[in-house]
């Protein structure tokens, strides 16, 4: 019994999986109008669909070392090594600020459109002019420009205004605005090389090389800045291998010339930018020794001038070679202190610098004021390197990050140790400068005991050396920093650069579009089928009955064409009739099986009303009656009763006249058109139909009709809906519980399941009715019940008097059974 308990459990959460995959099959037509469906709209896409290009470059990030680079004349320093120039190449080709910089340049936020097949297409570099925008102006930013040839050299430019005024951009300053325009279509003629200054469109025109062709409308229209920086943004950059120098840079995108034009652009802007970052510490430091140039050479001038007018106002035109042997000591000893207080002063400047600044990349080169220190040197250097790795993390990480502060105590760390030999430096030039002024002091005592225009002289002489000195040095590295610049060289080095070679489409993937379609156009029928299965929670076939409940099946009714429900009786050779003789012959077995002899009872009951009760209970009559047994059909639904009508007799009197005591049993019995059969009918309809069939005058109704009649029949009400049905159980030897295909609700059998199990109706056995075979369900209903009875009597009627069906009747019954298939 716990196991019945479990099986019974299921009722109403199987799945027939078998079942579902031939409901598929049976739905094929409804599968092909759907994959048909699918490949057309695929068919329609790839038709339309415009070609997707992809096509790249390489590149290589190397360390180029300046081939004059020592410790003295050095302007650069190595930043770090290749690896983080590959990365900080990578971020940056990658970043919002590059990308901005490479499409002002291509100035690719125009766009060129010419008519496709189906749509507008991208006609960059196919078209016979380019616009060159005056990116400082401002242009109509959504409006579509037509260009249209009157001759190879003139052009219309037309576009169509919606109102008053049109919104306007400015590409430099990234603003908008808006101008007045008349209201309505706008067209004027212009020539190529003519500069159009028109307050919503302002550049010129040139031609490519490209034959334009005449009245042959040409589009272009100013797209939306970010929008298009966001759309290149998308260039796929990727060092070849781990730790490689070489950079793989790819785009995609539906014309190829535009695709080869980026990629090239955004590599030279890289290199040019990269260059001009190496360069910048020789351009800043060439600047100002350029301001103090102009400085010394002014003072030169000026001492030289001075010079010359001395020497003309005096007879004195040289010196005595004793006083110029004085005069060469002074100015050795003037030059080294210059030198000297230069370093004091850059060393001063560079304090105050390292103490109050955090960025420090105007910081002049030591070589500039003469110093060659090695820990000056390169602590300087080490300083501007871990200045540029923190400049170079902030593309891509945010400014709380521990990156930074690590960087920074590392710069910190440099600059106390730096700081300290700075101060050792100065303490060392201040001693030698004290000496230095001290033999400046006995050598101008000297010069002191010289004639008084000896003594001139030698001062404006000395003044002179001294000016041309600090100008020759300032003009050395002046030329050594402008060396050094001109031989730099990029750290980008192009490998392959991005060309046409006719290749690169990708897209669209026609192949794959399809497959989609295939899946698409077989995924909505199958969901709709499975929404059809989950959903249907009626009972299908025979299987789904003997999976659901542990009572068995009896017999098998085929569906009733017939417009009455005495079909065993209007036509006894058809294949309802044979299904309930093998419905009789069941019934003969069981009672044979439970040793009932005499008079036998059968009650026909269900869940719900409209599972064929009334129908099956008469039709079973019938086939006892036909039998030549005396036979009584009666009619126990005294709720509901209805087998009067076929029988064409009326309901004056019945079984509820017998209970309540008002007419006889010879007055209730009615003679039907069936002969053996009779029929008891309900009778008028009382207000207590469950009380009356519970009382002792039913008990004696049935004895006296078990000695009158062979077989009783009795017609009741659903046990789903009242329990009058269970009231009379009592009194059959077999119960016959009528299940509708397509009709009966899974979830109702867990009623009749339950009593069963309790053991509150015996005897019991499924009859399923109006059963039709179709594809549809999957399954033939035989089952070894002994009759297919959804084919039709035709196909099992040989014996019983039927002539072979002819070729035209068999047609007919197949589109009969191929139309049923969508009922």
């Amino acid at each position: 019994m716990a196991h019945e308990d479990d099986h019974i459990s299921d009722v109403g959460s199987t799945f027939d999986f078998k079942g579902f995959v031939l409901k598929v099959f049976s739905y094929w037509q409804l599968i092909l109008v759907s994959i048909a469906i699918s490949l057309g709209v695929a068919y329609y896409n790839n038709v339309r669909k415009l070609p997707v290009y992809r096509l790249g470059n390489s590149i290589s990030i190397k360390d180029d070392q300046n081939p004059f680079f020592t410790s003295n004349t050095s302007l650069t320093f190595n930043w770090g090594g290749t690896s983080d120039k590959v990365n900080t190449a990578i971020t940056i080709l990658n970043s919002r600020s590059h990308n901005e910089e490479v499409v002002e340049r291509l100035q690719y936020y125009i766009g060129y459109y010419t008519d496709g097949e189906y749509q507008r297409v991208n006609a960059y570099g196919y078209t016979p002019f380019k616009v060159v925008a005056d990116s400082t102006a401002f242009q109509a930013q959504g409006n579509t420009f037509t260009i249209k040839f009157k001759d190879p050299e003139t052009f219309s430019l037309s576009t169509n205004f919606g109102g008053e005024t049109a919104r306007v951009y400015n590409y430099e300053t990234k603003q908008y605005s808006s101008v007045v325009v008349e209201k309505g279509p706008f067209n004027k003629e212009y020539k190529l090389n003519q500069h159009i200054d028109l307050p919503f469109f302002s550049g010129v025109l040139i031609p490519t090389g490209v034959e334009p062709q005449i009245d042959k409308p040409y589009y272009v229209t100013f797209k939306h800045f970010d929008g298009t920086v966001g759309r290149f943004r998308g260039v796929s950059v990727k060092p070849q291998s781990q730790g490689s120098s070489v950079i793989n840079l790819a785009l995609t995108g539906d014309n190829k010339a535009e695709i080869v034009d980026y990629l090239n652009g955004t590599v030279r802007v890289l290199s040019e930018n990269m260059l001009e970052r190496k360069n910048l510490f020789a351009t800043k430091t060439i600047r100002f020794i350029d301001s103090s140039l102009a400085v010394k050479s002014l003072e030169l001038q000026s001492v030289e001038d001075e010079l010359n007018k001395f020497r003309n106002d005096n007879e004195i035109i040289d010196l005595s070679a004793e006083t110029g042997q004085l005069n060469s000591k002074l100015v050795s000893l003037d030059v080294r202190k210059e030198d000297i207080n230069r370093q004091l002063a850059y060393y001063e400047t560079l304090e105050d610098y390292l103490r109050t600044r955090e960025d420090y990349t105007d910081v002049p080169a030591p070589s500039v004021a003469g110093i060659s220190e090695g820990s000056i040197v390169s602590g300087i250097g080490r300083i501007l390197s871990l200045a540029e790795e923190r400049r170079k993390y902030q593309y891509s990480l945010q400014e709380n990050s521990p990156v930074f502060d690590n960087i920074d105590r590392q710069i910190n760390a440099v600059k106390a140790v730096l700081l300290e030999n700075m101060d050792s430096s100065q303490r060392l030039l201040r001693r030698e400068l004290q000496e230095i002024n001290r033999d400046i002091a006995q050598a101008e005592s000297e010069i002191r005991k010289l004639p008084q225009e000896e003594q001139d002289l030698l001062k404006i002489q000395r003044k002179y050396s001294i000016s041309e000195r600090t100008y020759n040095l300032f003009l050395e590295k002046r030329s050594e920093a402008g060396l050094i610049k001109a031989a730099n060289v990029s750290d980008v080095m192009v490998i392959d650069t991005a060309k046409d070679t006719g290749g690169g489409q990708i897209g669209p993937n026609t192949q794959l579009n399809y497959v989609m379609a295939l899946m698409v156009g077989g995924m909505i029928p199958l969901t709709f089928v499975f929404l059809l299965v989950f959903l249907n929670t009626n009972v299908h076939n025979a299987q789904e009955v003997t999976r659901l409940s542990p009572i068995p099946i009896l017999g098998m009714i085929g569906k009733s064409r017939m417009d009455t429900n005495l079909a065993v009786f209007q036509k006894p050779k058809s294949a309802i009739a044979e299904g309930f003789r093998g419905l009789r012959s069941s019934l003969q077995f069981m009672y044979k099986k439970h040793g009932v002899t005499g008079s036998k009872t059968v009650l026909i009951t269900s869940s719900v009303s409209g599972e064929g009760k009334t129908f099956c209970a008469m039709n079973l009559a019938t086939v006892f009656a036909l039998s030549e047994k005396k036979t009584l059909l009666l009619g126990a639904d005294l709720r509901k009763p209805k087998i009067f009508d076929d029988f064409k007799i009326n309901n004056d009197v019945g079984v509820v006249n017998y209970l309540i005591g008002q007419e006889s049993l010879d007055t209730i019995i009615q003679k039907s058109m069936v002969p053996h059969l009779d029929v008891i009918t309900a009778g008028p309809i009382p207000p207590n139909p469950s009380e009356l069939l519970m009382n002792e005058q039913m008990e004696v109704l049935m004895e006296e009709l078990k000695e009158r009649y062979d077989y009783i029949v009795m017609d009741t009400p659903p046990v789903g809906v009242v329990a009058d049905a269970l009231n009379l159980i009592k009194y059959a030897d077999a119960t016959l519980y009528l299940i509708r295909q397509d009709y009966t609700k899974r979830g109702m059998l867990e009623v009749i399941n339950e009593k069963y199990n309790k053991g509150e109706v015996k005897n019991i056995s499924f009859v399923l009715n109006h059963f039709v075979h179709r594809a549809k369900y999957g399954y033939g209903y035989g089952y070894g019940y002994g009759y297919g009875y959804g084919y039709g009597y035709g196909q099992y009627g040989k014996g019983y008097g039927q002539d072979q069906p002819s070729l035209k009747k068999n047609l007919k019954k197949k589109w009969r059974e191929i139309m049923r298939n969508f009922e």
